[in-house]
């Protein structure tokens, strides 16, 4: 989910390329024993840098390279929704890159007859041989695109055709994500994972490799959610339990703040208040712009260090050994005019619908959403480049 135009929905239609990357979880989850013997014939994950930030950029991004031969192309990662995208020469409608960076689909459109159009529910054509196209809505914006396949190269140190592998794009609970096409063909385990630096930058992996084989807490994926969900979780403010329950929680690094509908978010806002008490003061909308609540000290912020010291940790406790901090580097932002801006958001204001565990809470910590076993991992780490459990990654791009 994109939410870089939270202050006023924005609706605009272009015509896109997608990618599922990675956000379903299997709908059949095999047995442990099961997954571990099929985990053995797999090669190493598949790793990608990120490059972005929270604060001032809004979103974190990947190349991948497409075609033959392979042309870099830009994509938003994103674990809230189905798709990712990358802008696509097709008429192409308010696109920010210049015509010579835009995807050339050529020939690798899905027409209406493929099995993966019926599967995104469009009602079909009169013309098979249509190109098969959607519209999705997302929090800020509808976006408008086409089912593409194509060639990616994803381990260029194996060689132009080893590393390569040809891959279906689109949208739809029912199309394969490409951990699931990975998977199927003996490439990498039915895993995904991140890991967002809360300086800038960060990494992507597809597969088991990069997963810490100590130190992680794992909660159960729901599954009966088409995102990537758990089950219900107590807050914690300063160590010490509110009234506070939340139903189940999304985990969206396409988002860059985090959402909770008014009753929650209002709770949270009042913990805050109570507890800076005249520390500081809250400053007007008009007076800052960056989010819609920002706190001002005796003199401008210069960095999370100076803020520090008046907020407390949040903490989601999800089982009575599961617990998710939440210091306020994952909850604060430093503005532009050195105030210190609440990412959390009031979820039913932007019509979000769901607890929503945006980019900022999940800053510094590596995330994995294992498929394999149907759960969900985090543990705290800083977010370079990472080494396997026993060597250092051949797959790095």
């Amino acid at each position: 989910m994109d939410d870089n135009k939270i202050m006023g929905k924005v609706s605009f239609m272009m015509i896109l390329f997608f990618l599922v990357l990675s956000c379903f979880p299997a709908t059949v989850q095999p047995s442990i024993n099961t997954a571990v013997q099929a985990m053995a014939g797999f090669g190493p994950s598949i790793v990608l840098p990120l490059t972005g930030n929270v604060y001032p950029r809004g979103h974190f991004e990947l190349s991948l390279r497409i075609g033959k031969p392979p042309k870099s192309f830009t994509f938003d990662i994103d674990t809230g929704s189905d798709l990712t995208w990358v802008q696509c020469d097709a008429n192409c409608q308010g696109c920010s890159l210049p015509k010579h960076e835009l995807y050339k689909p050529g020939k690798a459109y899905v027409p209406f007859d493929d099995p993966l159009c019926a599967a995104i529910g469009n009602p079909g054509s009169d013309n098979p041989k249509k190109k098969c196209d959607f519209t999705v809505q997302y929090v800020d914006r509808s976006t408008s695109g086409y089912l593409v396949r194509d060639i990616f190269t994803l381990r260029p140190d194996k060689g132009s055709t080893a590393g390569s592998i040809t891959l279906t794009f689109g949208c739809g609970n029912k199309i394969q994500s490409i951990p699931h096409q990975l998977r199927a063909v003996g490439e990498t385990q039915n895993v995904i994972g991140h890991c967002l630096s809360g300086k800038s930058g960060g990494f992507l992996f597809i597969g088991n490799d990069p997963v810490p084989s100590s130190g992680v807490t794992w909660v159960p994926m729901l599954k009966e959610e088409q995102y990537y969900a758990s089950g219900p979780a107590d807050l914690f403010f300063a160590r010490k339990a509110t009234d506070i329950k939340i139903p189940h929680v999304l985990f969206d690094c396409g988002s860059t703040y985090t959402y909770f509908p008014s009753r929650i978010y209002g709770a949270i806002l009042s913990l805050l208040s109570n507890d800076l008490g005249k520390q500081l003061v809250q400053v007007p909308f008009d007076q800052d712009g960056t989010l819609p609540v920002c706190w001002r000290g005796r003199e401008p912020f210069k960095s999370m260090s100076d803020v520090k010291s008046y907020f407390k940790t949040f903490t989601l406790r999800f089982t009575k050994d599961a617990y998710l901090q939440l210091p306020p580097e994952t909850y604060l932002v430093i503005s532009k005019h050195g105030n210190a801006c609440l990412g959390i958001l009031n979820g039913t204001v932007d019509d979000v619908e769901y607890n929503l565990l945006g980019a900022i809470s999940m800053l510094d910590k590596m995330l994995i959403y294992d498929n394999e076993m149907g759960q969900i991992g985090w543990t705290s780490r800083d977010c370079f480049p990472p080494i396997s459990r026993t060597e250092p990654f051949s797959a790095m791009l």
